[in-house]
């Protein structure tokens, strides 16, 4: 679709705060801008409805690409800048942010610790197997409550052995790294007319920071709804927000450009918990394979397309209207 004057334009841009994005320094990671892609067959598959598409993060052509490679284009440089030789993160065992902080490193020379919830796998799959073959030192850990004080110890001992690291929080959520997809909803707009619905999945909370407030600077009314893969609804939407106002001190935005920004999560599609498949999601993922061979993980991208098409049968987005599903990648947990 060619980019066009959108009638999702509800206030003007803030051109200023988008110029001083354009400032702020990124290590290229993301290459060229994402396929869009129109899923007519999956539309069809469906009984018709909204003109559906969708955005390819899943296609980058790094390291397997994902939802974490534009945070981590602005967060890395900043460990670069600062003069760090080691990425420190933390995450799950199959974490997709993790394989992305170990691709980084390796990337831009750096080392990688990775301090995994979970126990070591015997034989390594998917995620693990790509942090191992990545040269990432991993760490293993119990429970996620212990993630905070394990970083802290390992920041300390990789400091006293004189080396330089740089935390990583967890998905690379911070502000800075929500700029990513700030810059990511221009590109959209790039190619095509403002859409009227953004779904996609939420965890970290921010992607979703970081795509209402790029909808919000660049002017656009268009809903963005997150689908929790894990924790409530609240707790993701308090965070976001958290994480918009860091945003809008980070590009000294104007006062209204970021005010009374909506910020929507549904965590009704998380059924028996993080990376456990439900009904929904099973036939998110088949139909998605089946129509537009797209492949859906059950701990994010499944769950957040079976979230979408429940909105579409229910009436929440109406026939007429545009959805884009945002693919945050996690394809490689297929092989775990």
């Amino acid at each position: 679709m060619p980019r066009n004057n959108s009638p999702h334009r509800s206030r003007k841009p803030d051109t200023a705060a988008l110029k001083r994005l354009a400032s702020v320094s990124r290590v290229s990671l993301v290459g060229a801008p994402t396929a869009l892609e129109e899923m007519t067959r999956l539309r069809d598959a469906l009984g018709g409805g909204p003109r559906l598409f969708v955005k390819r993060d899943d296609a980058m052509p790094f390291a397997f690409g994902g939802n974490k490679m534009r945070k981590l284009e602005f967060v890395a440089a900043d460990a670069v800048a600062a003069g760090a030789d080691t990425l420190v993160t933390v995450g799950g065992v199959q974490s997709n942010h993790a394989r992305a902080t170990a691709a980084t490193a390796t990337k831009l020379g750096l080392s990688c610790v990775l301090i995994a919830n979970g126990t070591k796998p015997a034989r390594p799959t998917g995620n693990a197997l790509l942090d191992e073959l990545l040269g990432a030192e991993i760490e293993y850990i119990e429970t996620r409550d212990q993630r905070p004080r394990a970083m802290s110890d390992a920041l300390k001992r990789l400091r006293s052995s004189g080396r330089k690291p740089y935390a990583v929080p967890l998905g690379a959520s911070t502000p800075l790294g929500a700029l990513g997809f700030v810059r990511a909803i221009g590109e959209l707009c790039q190619q095509m007319p403002a859409p009227d619905v953004i779904v996609h999945a939420a965890s970290s909370a921010g992607t979703h920071a970081g795509l209402v407030a790029g909808c919000a600077l660049h002017g656009l009314s268009t809903r963005v709804i997150g689908v929790s893969a894990d924790d409530p609804a609240g707790e993701i939407a308090a965070h976001a927000r958290r994480i918009i106002s860091g945003i809008g001190e980070l590009l000294d935005a104007r006062e209204q450009s970021l005010a009374r920004v909506s910020v929507q999560v549904d965590d009704t599609f998380v059924g028996e918990g993080y990376g456990a498949p439900t009904a929904a999601s099973r036939e998110a993922q088949r139909l998605a394979a089946r129509t537009e061979v797209l492949f859906l993980d059950h701990t994010y991208t499944a769950k957040a397309l079976a979230a979408l098409i429940a909105h579409m049968r229910d009436g929440r987005v109406r026939d007429g209207e545009t959805a884009l599903f945002w693919h945050t990648g996690g394809q490689v947990g297929l092989f775990a």
